[in-house]
């Protein structure tokens, strides 16, 4: 798992629970189960009606994946085009066919099969970017259902707290205290619900989503760099030192 979500997620639950355990009298007041149920049901609810089903179950499953260590080979595919190019200089088409079944990116590949074919280099970057922009759209409609949920979880906790209240004005008729007691707590828990689940867990993801997107994307621009430079017939040399500045400066970009 990734190091950084790992230790976010244990330092979001001490914080609140070492909160909790010096103000609480009664930590269980702070478990509610049918308050969380109207702010997780009524969020998730909402989702599927903003979105259709397959895309929020997908969803799901790309957000085990960015929970993941995900490792980028950036290095070692600008060492696969560089190793490339050199063949493609020396006219050896036969060691880059060879070569083509083991390359792991299945962009960088589809490029490299686009050049040996002879390609127009205005085709190849077309299609090269139409791959990228579809990546882009897809990734950022993915991250958005996120941020989608982390708008809503407040408006139901809200609306928990709305129920509540409306259920203890009702029970103040009969001046049954016990009643009056749960129906506030109710009130008061859901909109705490609704708020670490909208800023500790929904809007984080949709951040690291997006976050995973911009990095995808740095590495299919430095593929997509290599590419026109071997198209064009630039030397392996040249373009080694292009990508290597391409690296360094997106890293510059990136941490400033």
């Amino acid at each position: 798992m990734n190091p950084a979500t790992v230790l976010g997620m244990i330092g979001g639950i001490f914080l609140l629970a070492v909160t909790i355990a010096l103000t609480a009298r009664d930590y269980s007041a702070f478990w509610n189960l049918p308050g969380l149920g109207i702010v997780l049901g009524g969020t998730i609810a909402a989702t599927l009606v903003s979105y259709p089903l397959h895309e929020v179950l997908r969803v799901f499953r790309v957000f085990i994946i960015v929970l993941r260590h995900e490792r980028y080979y950036a290095k070692e595919d600008m060492e696969e085009i560089v190793e490339v190019s050199r063949q493609w200089f020396k006219g050896n088409l036969a060691a880059i066919e060879t070569r083509l079944g083991d390359i792991r990116n299945p962009y960088l590949r589809m490029g490299i099969q686009l050049v040996i074919d002879d390609t127009p280099l205005d085709d190849i970057l077309t299609l090269l970017q139409w791959r990228m922009t579809r990546l882009r759209a897809k990734e950022t409609a993915e991250a958005q259902v996120f941020r989608t949920m982390a708008m809503y979880a407040p408006a139901f906790g809200m609306l928990g707290t709305l129920v509540g209240l409306i259920n203890m004005l009702f029970g103040m008729q009969g001046a049954d205290f016990e009643s009056i007691g749960v129906n506030l707590g109710i009130a008061l828990i859901t909109t705490f619900y609704g708020i670490i689940l909208a800023n500790l867990v929904f809007k984080p993801i949709a951040i690291k989503m997006e976050r995973r997107t911009e990095q995808r994307v740095m590495l299919m621009n430095m593929v997509l760099e290599g590419i026109t430079l071997m198209s064009k017939g630039r030397s392996p040399a040249y373009i080694r030192e292009t990508l290597k500045s391409f690296m360094a400066r997106y890293e510059d970009e990136i941490r400033q």
